[in-house]
């Protein structure tokens, strides 16, 4: 795959790694590959698990590159931002569970990134997570002010974003932003950990198509009235009731056995 986005798969689940040293920032070119890789890890019937990281120990991703913001024309910043909100779209709706592992500072648009993710989890450290960008002058660029209300509330949002300021990990825990905060001592370890996490919704353990369609139906459902909710939930359960897994899960219930998933 390409340079500035990673692409590796272990056993059910792809890892994408954001690589553009030493904060990871992200340009048009880097959101390029990582809605090229979105695809790959959709398409490809083998990863049931999506993780998303950075590279090294230090940053998670720092937002958009600030020079090529300041050197790019009017036009250019509005597609950009498009086609930005358009593959955290992609990633949020991709019917795999996505987790965002947050090796390092998160911030910015690489925030906007780790909501776009299913779950989040950090690493415990010297990390900093927020939105800054108030201080430029500007909102978040890639769904902050859409994402964070729908995670914290509406108040919550409002006072983290305008503030501007920085969390630690321990904090944003507290507040909702992250799901879990993990204590490490290296980079690799805190990777292994979070792979071996991943794992767990995987065949032959979990049945990951039911994992994806309960992505499914909270991420749309969500965004729906009831009735429609209701309705999609409905829709997605017809098709599991259709799958190897689903007569697995039932037929090993009923005789007491451990079911083992094919993610078929």
């Amino acid at each position: 795959m390409g340079t500035l986005v990673s692409y590796a798969t272990d056993k059910g689940v792809a890892t994408l790694t954001l690589t553009d040293p030493p904060v990871n920032a992200y340009t048009y070119e880097m959101f390029k590959e990582l809605d090229t890789n979105i695809l790959e890890a959709r398409f490809d019937t083998d990863v049931h698990v999506i993780v998303v990281t950075g590279h090294g120990e230090k940053y998670f991703c720092a937002g958009a590159n600030v020079n090529m913001l300041k050197e790019a024309d009017d036009s250019f910043k509005y597609y950009f931002t498009l086609h930005a909100n358009e593959t955290l779209l992609r990633l949020e709706n991709t019917p795999k569970l996505v987790i965002a592992a947050v090796n390092g500072h998160c911030v910015g648009g690489g925030l906007d990134i780790a909501l776009a993710c299913d779950l989040r989890i950090a690493r415990n450290g010297p990390l900093q997570i927020g939105f800054p960008e108030v201080n430029l002058g500007l909102l978040p660029l890639t769904g902050g002010t859409q994402r964070l209300p729908r995670l914290v509330g509406k108040g919550r949002a409002i006072e983290l974003i305008v503030e501007g300021e920085y969390l630690t990990a321990e904090r944003a825990f507290e507040v909702g932003l992250l799901h879990k905060v993990w204590t490490t001592e290296t980079h690799e370890a805190f990777m292994r950990q979070v792979l071996d996490y991943a794992h767990e919704f995987c065949p032959p353990r979990r049945a990951a198509m039911a994992v994806g369609n309960l992505k499914r139906a909270i991420q749309s459902g969500a965004e729906v009235g009831l009735g429609e909710g209701l309705a999609l939930e409905r829709e997605l359960l017809q098709g599991l009731f259709r799958s190897h897994d689903a007569k697995e899960g039932l037929a090993t219930f009923a005789h007491k056995k451990k079911p083992v998933f094919r993610g078929r």
